[in-house]
């Protein structure tokens, strides 16, 4: 019991895991939506605010690109899905041994790159326009044209796989019975085979068109003069990314999640339908007293649906009256004051700098008036200014007092006076 009860522990685990790193990023974008920041961001919360969805539905290059997916994708479900069937058919008829050489061939573009079956469309149905000898303006060159042609070529691969797992559980009997009764193979297959075929086929609809609105590497080399929702997504985060990106994809997410809802719910019922009719007895069906089972009858994907309603249109009619101009206004405010606090603050550390390194600079002028005081230059202060000083005047005075050429004062001037005094009175 302890080891099945940490398995379900470890089994849960791993759910929320998986589930919180798979729909984390979608539900984070989903709430920078509702922020009033330009940049898209759910911390710090700012205000509610529905100002980027109506910035999404003025974006006109949005709104062109939105355009042009939806025909590249509805071209791209025909093509893919007519090829698809195509494909899936001759698979179940052709010879057995040549089946798996055929599988690999028709599964071989899903394994090439996008980028190169982009350029090779691209260069392709070039090279056929030229020799053609059709202009440069001609439907060959056309952006749309390329682009369904190049997102069909491994597009219909995958409506082929779906549309094989639905064909293999066809009784052929069905059709060489409509053959025995005198139908044409073309009404065989329009009345026998092909509404057998219809889940399938709206499955491979699906699948083709998702993959053609989300797809980019085939399409950023044939799009040409039309670019598409991921085109145009592309080259806005290139060049600067606002939240109406964010309420574009909130709104996707919200339109997967209404359909998956409906498409579960609708099964659903239509179990619950069949389980009743199982149950009941032939009284009440022949009676008419037999009831179908509401659709919001132990369907709990039905209620999740009216829930995810309910709470859609409340958010919109709460957008319709609900006006965050004040407390954007008073966000605007609060970070004006911030931003002179922190310039002041700037301020004054930068005079607190400019202080330190004033008296950092006095403290090293101090020692450097005090060194003329003594002479510190290696040589005992014989060449101290002080010391030249007095000697200089020392010798001056010893000069004034009496010459001492070195000729015992012979030729000093009192004594010179002194001769010329005695030869003058001797005379």
């Amino acid at each position: 019991m302890k080891n099945l009860s940490f398995m379900r522990l470890s089994i849960w685990i791993y759910l929320g895991v998986f589930f919180a790193y798979l729909l984390g990023p979608l539900v984070i974008m989903s709430v920078t939506a509702f922020n009033s920041p330009e940049f898209p961001r759910a911390t710090p919360w700012e205000c509610l605010t529905f100002e980027w969805f109506s910035a999404l539905f003025q974006d006109e290059r949005i709104l062109n690109g939105i355009k042009n997916s939806i025909l590249v994708g509805a071209g791209t479900v025909v093509l893919s899905v007519a090829m698809g069937l195509a494909g899936a058919l001759m698979l179940t008829q052709i010879w057995p041994k040549l089946r798996a050489t055929y599988y690999t061939i028709i599964i071989a573009p899903i394994l090439v790159p996008g980028v190169v079956i982009g350029i090779s469309t691209l260069v392709f149905w070039d090279r056929i326009n030229r020799m053609v000898g059709l202009g440069a303006d001609s439907f060959l060159s056309n952006g749309l044209f390329l682009t369904v042609i190049g997102q069909s070529t491994f597009i219909a691969s995958y409506c082929m796989l779906v549309l094989v797992a639905r064909l293999q559980r066809y009784d052929t009997a069905l059709t060489e019975a409509a053959l025995d009764l005198g139908a044409t193979h073309a009404q065989a297959f329009r009345k026998v085979l092909l509404p057998f075929m219809k889940p399938a086929i709206a499955s491979a609809a699906v699948l083709a068109f998702l993959a053609s609105f989300e797809n980019y590497n085939t399409t950023t080399f044939t799009f040409g003069e039309y670019p598409t929702l991921t085109i145009e997504l592309a080259q806005k985060v290139r060049y600067g990314i606002t939240p109406a990106i964010s309420a574009l994809a909130f709104i996707i997410v919200l339109l997967t999640v209404f359909a998956a809802l409906f498409n579960e719910a609708n099964i659903r019922r239509k179990e619950l339908v069949a389980e009743a009719r199982k149950e009941a007895t032939v009284e009440e069906l022949s009676s008419g007293q037999f009831k179908l089972p509401g659709f919001l009858s132990s369907n709990w994907a039905a209620v999740a649906l009216v829930i995810v309603a309910c709470a859609t249109v409340t958010v919109v009619g709460t957008a319709t009256v609900y006006s965050p101009q004040q407390c954007i206004a008073d966000v605007q405010e609060q970070k004006r004051l911030e931003t002179e606090l922190r310039i002041q603050e700037l301020k004054r550390q930068r005079e607190l700098r400019r202080q330190q390194q004033e008296a950092e600079q006095g403290s090293s002028a101090a020692p450097a008036q005090s060194k003329p005081a003594g002479n510190d230059s290696g040589f005992g202060g014989v060449f101290a200014p002080t010391n030249l000083e007095g000697e200089t005047e020392q010798q001056g005075s010893t000069e004034s007092e009496g010459n001492n050429s070195g000729f015992g004062g012979v030729f000093a001037p009192s004594t010179l006076s002194g001769e010329d005094t005695s030869e003058g009175s001797g005379n």
